[in-house]
């Protein structure tokens, strides 16, 4: 009995360690595996995204853009508010230079936009174009003949809508002519003018979903419009998935945050031009189809757009249309009297 006793009495000091508390009994490996794993996370679908950018907002978007035009002479520059553009347009004027058209739709603050100034016929056809109330500062005697003969729905600083713009002090006439999304609501509000508008709608990647279609790498490129004060360059940034803006190969700043301007999308594409009369004033044929390049995440797709009235330009390769990345995208009209190589040199690092 003894014997058991002390067999019994050493099983029991095995089990106790150095310090005298009892060692954890183990686990099997099936349970820490199970410890260790975490479900996957779903990825949130967000309940509405606005119809120009496809970025997820918390209220649907239905107020009708504006489309607003943006002086582009160096002396307008650096301009106000376009970083919070939903998408903008560059296109020739007379004499070579450029014109910003920039549409505001669902940014829901309120902050200084311009300079604004004149409108063309086919500025107000690239507005129609998405369901946008054109703004602006005068027109050529072609636009002016298409606002009253049509009887078009507009805000003209000089004809019909003064009480919605205002003039800063820091620059000279007609560099500083200015207005904001609250005085253009107002407006239209007081006009009796259509506050809202059928928009037609891009499609967009989902998030993190990468370009298809893509040809090739290209982290940077530069545009040729006609003058050498109007060279246009954009540089990728990996990090925020942006195309960086620049204009002379300095970096293309917002007057109102000192935030350099970018793009989720930079697109090119090629349309026949043809010069009215000695002024140099110009008609851009913007319905039928052309070259098209699409910069989206550090790539181009050689594409083609398409127009036809009532609908938005697409951007479309080999018949299938180019889902957009989500954000702000940049539309560069050039001249189809040489190729589009002729107007854009991409480099791929």
């Amino acid at each position: 009995m003894a014997s058991v006793l002390l067999c019994m009495m050493l099983m029991s000091c095995s089990t106790l360690s150095k310090t005298g508390e009892s060692e954890p009994a183990p686990q099997s490996n099936e349970q820490n595996t199970e410890l260790e794993v975490e479900p996957p996370k779903e990825q949130s679908i967000p309940a509405f995204t606005a119809p120009l950018t496809g970025l997820p907002v918390e209220q649907p978007v239905l107020e009708r853009p504006l489309a607003i035009m943006i002086n582009n002479a160096p002396a307008a520059r650096p301009q106000a508010g376009l970083s919070q553009a939903d998408m903008v347009y560059e296109v020739l004027a007379e004499g070579g230079i450029t014109r910003l058209i920039a549409f505001f739709q669902s940014y829901d603050g309120d902050v200084k936009i311009g300079p604004v100034r004149s409108i063309r016929p086919y500025l107000i056809e690239l507005g129609e174009t998405y369901g946008a109330l054109p703004i602006h500062a005068g027109g050529s005697t072609d636009a002016y003949a298409i606002l009253q003969q049509q009887r078009k729905e507009h805000l003209d600083e000089i004809s019909n809508g003064g009480a919605y713009f205002w003039r800063s002090k820091d620059r000279r006439p007609p560099h500083n002519l200015y207005t904001d999304i609250s005085r253009l609501r107002k407006g239209i509000d007081h006009k009796g003018y259509a506050e809202q508008a059928k928009i037609p709608v891009y499609p967009y990647l989902k998030p993190g979903e990468a370009p298809v279609m893509t040809d090739e790498s290209a982290v940077s490129l530069q545009i040729r419009f006609l003058l050498k004060s109007y060279r246009v360059s954009y540089t990728y940034d990996s990090a925020d998935q942006q195309y960086k803006r620049f204009v002379n190969e300095k970096s293309h700043m917002d007057q109102n945050n000192n935030q350099q301007l970018s793009a989720a999308n930079v697109i090119v594409m090629s349309a026949s031009h043809r010069t009215l009369d000695d002024v140099g004033r110009l008609s851009v044929e913007l319905n039928g189809s052309g070259e098209a390049m699409v910069f989206q995440q550090g790539r181009v797709i050689r594409a083609q757009w398409q127009h036809t009235p009532g609908d938005a330009v697409r951007f479309m390769k080999n018949g299938v249309e180019i889902p957009l990345t989500p954000g702000t995208s940049y539309i560069h009209v050039v001249p189809a009297d040489t190729s589009l190589n002729e107007h854009v040199i991409v480099k791929a690092i």
